[in-house]
């Protein structure tokens, strides 16, 4: 027997949009998840692009190998950092303004990381860094994005829709890395900083197709459609202060909150330290690129199976199975000492349990918290999750330093126990 959607879709009213024939919506819905398939791919690729050689370039210019590792640690301030201001433009003009910002943003953080490069400057390639990190803002937000119109029974199926297509650029990314480092010799900027000119290249367009294709804008046209079937109802306050009182007062938004934290943190936190923990039992960088490569293929693939599981199981259901995935990754991985074909099987069941714990955590929340206030609440998720995630990754490589990549894995597994708590009270609430 299969279970509905773990929460009621509430709808409150925002006139921000013109109305929209309910006739019309499945045409629209397919238009947003085309543009949003698109940017993906586009954002996913400018990410990756830049990601497979920032800390070669951080290390060049600082000179040393211990101050590299700065350059992922930038790069996931940035999300973190634009998380909050992102969510507070888009619940005032909508998705359009927020997303075609953050790619701004992110495009003009590589152009400075190009400039650092060139200039010798570490502070200004770290600044850069920090502001590139903005396209995977756009990217996470993006999720919600294609949420906005969805069916309520389907919302899990539209959020991981675009989250695979994330797979696409990721996958080529690392790949034309060295075409764009090639591009720029004797143009007087390092090869290594290639990556970031095509990069900045490919946000700029991400942002352009933002601004002249996603019309009418998903959110203000919810909002619109609600306001239209809830005539006469006073809007509601759409601030961050509101958010956060909205997931206050609901557990099953506190559950989605920890769900998407706790499985970005663990899988940052073993996915970082795993290319240490390989080279310390002799593996190179091919195999070290193989492993990372079959755990990208587990985060992203995969995901439309977690959205399908989602929608027919219901969230709480498939947020048991990303605890069950993660602590089986965490057991795998931790316990491989010298397989590599472990290790390997590990990091990607450790990418199906990511998978599994952001879609239906993503549509948990979305499920749980009143129409007004969902791009606020979705604003502060993606806040907690990456500041969780950075810190997670700088934890980790204290915790490998003095105790061992094995008992990373265990420690990275108890995150999973308030997630499993949650899941289980809210199981036990709908039983009663």
């Amino acid at each position: 027997m299969t279970n509905t959607p773990d929460a009621p879709d509430s709808t409150l009213p925002a006139p921000l949009a013109a109305p929209l024939d309910e006739a019309e919506l499945p045409t629209l819905r397919r238009r947003v998840q085309a543009v949003l398939i698109a940017t993906q791919i586009l954002g996913g690729l400018g990410i990756a692009t830049g990601v497979a050689l920032a800390a070669v370039l951080a290390r060049d210019v600082s000179g040393s190998e211990a101050l590299s590792g700065l350059a992922s640690t930038a790069t996931v301030a940035g999300p973190a950092l634009l998380a909050m201001p992102l969510a507070s433009l888009m619940a005032s003009r909508g998705r359009r303004a927020g997303l075609v910002l953050a790619y701004l943003i992110g495009a003009l953080g590589a152009g400075v990381a190009v400039l650092g490069a060139v200039a010798d400057s570490f502070p200004l390639l770290l600044l850069g860094l920090v502001c590139f990190g903005a396209g995977s803002s756009a990217n996470l937000a993006a999720r919600f994005a294609a949420a906005d119109l969805a069916e309520p029974d389907r919302r899990a199926r539209a959020i991981s829709t675009v989250v695979w297509a994330t797979t696409i650029g990721a996958v080529l990314g690392p790949n034309i890395a060295a075409p764009a480092g090639r591009s720029v010799s004797g143009l007087g900027i390092p090869a290594t900083a290639g990556p970031f000119v095509w990069a900045a290249g490919v946000f700029v367009i991400a942002a352009v197709v933002v601004a002249v294709l996603l019309r009418p804008d998903p959110l203000l046209t919810a909002r619109a459609l609600a306001d239209a079937r809830t005539p006469g109802e006073a809007a509601e306050d759409r601030s961050l202060k509101a958010g956060m009182r909205a997931v206050r007062e609901s557990p099953r938004a506190r559950l989605a909150l920890v769900t998407v934290a706790g499985s970005h943190t663990a899988m940052v936190s073993i996915m970082s330290m795993t290319p240490v923990a390989l080279t310390h039992h002799g593996a190179d960088i091919q195999l070290i690129g193989l492993v990372i490569s079959g755990h990208i293929a587990g985060m992203y693939a995969f995901s439309p199976l977690m959205g399908w599981l989602s929608d027919r199981l219901g969230r709480l259901s498939v947020i048991g199975l990303a605890v069950g995935l993660i602590g089986a990754a965490a057991l795998i991985a931790g316990t491989a000492g010298a397989s590599h074909g472990r290790t390997a099987l590990g990091l990607f069941v450790l990418g199906l349990g990511w998978s599994a714990g952001l879609v239906s955590g993503s549509a948990l929340l979305t499920d749980s918290v009143p129409q007004a206030a969902r791009a606020a609440v979705q604003g502060v998720s993606d806040f907690v999750m990456n500041t969780a995630a950075g810190v997670g990754g700088l934890a980790a490589g204290l915790i490998v330093s003095q105790l061992g990549y094995g008992p990373l894995n265990a420690i990275a597994a108890l995150l999973l126990l308030p997630m499993a708590a949650l899941a289980v009270r809210g199981s036990l609430r709908k039983t009663v």
